[in-house]
């Protein structure tokens, strides 16, 4: 793209500002800056053009689970299934590392903290260790895709290689950053970060799939034969990833998508449901569930909206090739957001000052026909890291990894 090209792109949208310094600019800055602009999509800005309104929900039903008692009854069969996918290479795993460690005090990547206490035992470290009781049961090596972000990546790819990918094989190893979305102001002006860079952050959570596939590797992934992709947080040092089990269940139910869930402790516990909305399965926040829905019972005391995801899904790569294309919903939300004034000098505000754009996975969960939510013992497979300290932190984390007799 040449600078007349991106002021044409830039005009009709009254965003000209974005080339203010761009004669300041050295011929490296000019080309990053420029190839910013050529990426840019500007039919976001449509969104924030007349306020900002969220869709609302559409009407709710109950979905139940396959439930722990059910898979005893049935894992033989189901890891079975899961094993002779996973020895046909056709069961990927994507990893969603694109955070950073910031709530937990940290600059670097998230995946990086230490989790051990009288050892070192990386976040990165422990996800692989799981993935691999899969490889070794199996025999077979389950192609691993990581998404950083663009502030990530590097540090993350060296961590890797400088780890030697902690026992895994780098050939089933790929890399891939995660698209950006522009920061831009309540007037919908795209902020600068700096002189040759618009303000941008990841497109959220729901953006894995098309990243992926603009970066060259579902080709990869077909000529490998993968089939499905087990997408998962990093964030969870429990998880079991490419779960046999949980493949076998999927595949034998016939369904497109799966969901590992837990029972909810309490009705009034925070976490996403899986239900139907107008018929298609839906995740639903806590804070978009009326009371009723909240505190809704079945003849059994069980409540009827009961299973809370923990962002573990594995996805029909077929239907989400199909549905790439079309809109996905785009959430916006207010942040405070670091930019360069009309002088150039880098203004950090104390109050939120615009709009990012985000897609959230819960939306493909939502475009698919079905979806079979898969039980699992929260004490077994549910250890977030979110916080310092109290809930969801590294300190209840390590106790359960000593619970499952993890050595730290």
């Amino acid at each position: 793209m040449t600078y007349e090209e991106a002021l044409q792109k830039l005009s009709p949208a009254g965003q000209e500002h974005l080339l203010q310094y761009y004669g300041e600019l050295a011929q490296e800055q000019k080309n990053r800056l420029l190839e910013q602009i050529e990426a840019l999509d500007l039919s976001l800005l449509e969104l924030v053009k007349d306020g900002v309104v969220e869709p609302s929900k559409g009407k709710l039903e109950p979905l139940g689970a396959v439930t722990l008692e059910q898979i005893r009854e049935k894992r033989a069969e189901y890891e079975q299934k899961g094993l002779e996918a996973v020895r046909s290479c056709k069961v990927g795993a994507v990893l969603l590392a694109g955070g950073q460690g910031t709530r937990l005090g940290s600059d670097k990547p998230k995946g990086m903290l230490n989790v051990g206490i009288q050892r070192e035992l990386y976040l990165f470290e422990q996800l692989i260790h799981n993935l691999m009781e899969v490889v070794h049961r199996a025999d077979a090596w389950v192609p691993l895709l990581v998404m950083t972000s663009e502030k990530n990546n590097k540090d993350t790819v060296n961590f890797f290689e400088e780890h030697d990918y902690f026992g895994y094989d780098p050939d089933f190893v790929f890399f891939f950053v995660q698209d950006m979305a522009p920061s831009v102001s309540y007037e919908g002006k795209i902020y600068m970060e700096d002189k040759d860079r618009m303000a941008a952050s990841p497109n959220g959570n729901g953006g894995w799939f098309s990243s992926l596939a603009r970066a060259g590797l579902l080709g990869r992934l077909q000529e490998l034969g993968v089939e499905w992709l087990n997408v998962f947080s990093v964030d969870n040092v429990l998880q079991r990833i490419a779960d046999p089990v949980f493949v076998g269940a999927v595949i034998d139910a016939g369904c497109v998508c799966g969901a590992k869930v837990v029972a909810k402790a309490g009705p009034d516990e925070k976490v996403g449901v899986l239900c139907l909305e107008d018929g298609k399965p839906s995740i639903v926040e806590y804070y978009e569930m009326t009371d009723e829905n909240r505190n809704s019972r079945g003849q059994d005391g069980e409540l009827l909206y009961n299973y809370g995801v923990i962002l573990n899904y594995l996805f029909d790569i077929a239907t989400l090739t199909r549905i790439m294309n079309e809109n996905m919903p785009v959430h916006i939300v207010e942040k405070k957001i670091p930019y360069i004034d009309s002088n150039g000098k880098m203004v950090r505000p104390e109050e939120p000052n615009g709009y990012k754009f985000e897609t959230l996975i819960l939306d493909m969960i939502h475009m698919m026909e079905n979806c079979l939510p898969f039980e699992v013992d929260r004490r077994k497979e549910f250890a977030p890291i979110k916080n310092r300290t109290g809930v969801d932190s590294l300190d209840s984390a390590r106790e359960l990894m000593k619970e499952n007799g993890m050595e730290l």
